[in-house]
């Protein structure tokens, strides 16, 4: 180890700090992400009244938004890796980022307009929180890199940091329909309840982000270097010139447009059609289903350290399928509550599969900046960092589209803006919570099974084929396995 290595090395002390600090810091994010990201179109379908034209508006700048973000992640990331202050490149813009996107996602849950005006002021929020959202997101996984290169440490901190976010998405999809559909809606309705809980996840998110930005220690060596020029030449190149990235992020695409797509709004469309408007039903689809993820995420590196990335791929690929099979045979065959519990089931062994699959091809893209050091020379850890939020928000752009153009095609606002009336009318005390509720259920009675049916066929039988083609290409294209991968890492060893 030369005089540099050892100036900004991370002996084992920091080392176990970080492996604590790094991943806790996500939980609030993760919440304040989950209900901007999952739950604002439902929250705009059950508080406002919208036309066609308006809500086409609506997914038209949910779409525009997302697809600009994603177009500003790399150079957001290239705005980082040039960023040097005393606090290094990554921490100054997780602060910045993560205190503006809590004022934007607090604006978006409590400002109330109706009709066209709400469109517009949808639209400004919508954009800024894209441009905010991103300024701590980068940092964020742009820092993980930073943390260590050996297999063993990046293993842990990947699934360490993925469970916590797991489990802050999971205590939002908990939380956010309990207590803001039915009979356990804060305030008795769904506008207010939404109020009181952007608030809380806003004061969460800065709280548990100051443990990742007060405990963490990222290796700096890249202070002794010249900040690169920022240009978009330099952020193409970086991208286009990394086969490895170019391929695993086109898998990644495919998996999280199949792994998100039931979370964007099908699933607890789904559940309110066909089992009631009860957010108590939401909240144990969705914990349940995730929970899994959470068993998984622990026990991955003991998976990991006994078969190789693309066997399990494999194997949890299959799982995945038999989840969405059973989805299928529960919702067309049987009824009920048994209906419910199969289809929930089914839903949690699929996202045992997806979250495996969504492991690998994190750590996977993380590992392609050793690729790109051993070819070029230069990690460029932001830059590439910047692909996974890149694709994830042209994954939700992806999902905003598809969503849209299934409720439109099964005919869904004709319920949700009846629904949207009573809600407002129950807020300014026209009607009671349990006259609400009544005609609630009134309203989902008219359902056709064959609605609801249509949703089921659309949030399991695209997420398989997603993951089926994702699969195929990664067995076949990736080829950074195991060996090849520490065989880079030790010839940049005794290069420096």
């Amino acid at each position: 180890m030369n005089d540099n290595q050892k100036k900004y090395s991370i002996d084992d002390k920091q080392t176990k700090r970080n492996l604590i600090f790094y991943p806790i810091g996500t939980l609030g994010r993760d919440m304040v992400y989950s209900l901007f990201t999952n739950f604002i179109l439902l929250y705009v379908l059950f508080t406002r009244n919208l036309t066609t034209s308006q809500l086409m508006a609506v997914t038209g700048i949910m779409i525009g938004a997302r697809i600009f973000d994603a177009l500003n992640d790399p150079i957001m990331g290239n705005i980082i890796e040039r960023t040097r202050t005393r606090w290094g490149k990554f921490k100054p813009w997780m602060v910045i980022g993560i205190l503006t996107t809590c004022v934007v996602v607090y604006l978006a849950f409590n400002v109330r307009l109706e009709g066209w005006p709400f469109i517009w002021f949808f639209g400004i929020i919508y954009f800024s929180y894209s441009i905010t959202y991103t300024m701590h997101d980068i940092s964020y996984w742009g820092m993980l890199p930073a943390l260590g290169s050996e297999k063993d440490t990046r293993d842990k901190l990947t699934a360490r940091t993925n469970l916590v976010a797991g489990i802050g998405a999971g205590l939002a999809g908990l939380f956010i329909p309990m207590f803001t559909t039915g009979s356990k809606a804060i305030g008795g309705n769904t506008q207010s309840a939404y109020g009181v809980l952007s608030l809380l996840f806003c004061i969460l998110a800065p709280l548990f982000f100051s443990f990742t930005i007060f405990g963490v220690k990222e290796n700096r060596s890249y202070m002794d270097k010249p900040a690169p020029k920022i240009n978009i030449k330099k952020i193409i190149t970086t991208i286009t010139g990394n086969d490895q990235l170019m391929w695993v992020s086109l898998i990644f695409l495919l998996q999280e447009i199949g792994a998100t797509l039931v979370m964007g709004g099908l699933g607890s469309t789904f559940v309110y059609f066909r089992f009631g408007y009860d957010g108590g039903l939401y909240s144990l689809f969705s914990t349940i289903g995730l929970s899994a993820s959470g068993v998984l995420l622990l026990a991955y590196p003991r998976l990991s350290s006994r078969w190789r990335r693309k066997e399990l791929t494999k194997a949890f690929g299959i799982v995945a399928f038999f989840g969405y099979i059973l989805m299928l045979f529960a919702g067309f065959i049987l009824d009920g509550m048994l209906s419910f519990w199969l289809i929930t089931i089914g839903y949690m062994i699929s996202q045992l599969g997806q979250n495996c699959f969504y492991i690998i091809l994190m750590i996977s893209i993380m590992n392609t900046v050793e690729y790109n050091e051993y070819k070029k020379g230069t990690r460029d850890e932001a830059i590439i960092a910047s692909l996974r939020p890149f694709l994830t928000k042209f994954t939700s752009a992806i999902v905003v589209l598809l969503t849209t153009l299934t409720y439109i095609a099964f005919g869904v606002t004709n319920y949700t803006n009846q629904i949207s009336t009573l809600e407002k009318q129950t807020s300014m005390g026209i009607i009671t919570e349990a006259e609400k509720l009544s005609m609630v259920h009134n309203v989902l009675s008219q359902v056709d099974i064959a609605q609801s049916n249509g949703l089921l066929v659309v949030m399991s039988v695209i997420p398989g084929l997603m993951l089926f083609i994702g699969y195929k290409l990664y067995k076949k294209y990736y080829i950074l396995d195991e060996e090849e991968y520490d065989r880079i890492v030790e010839e940049i060893r005794a290069r420096n």
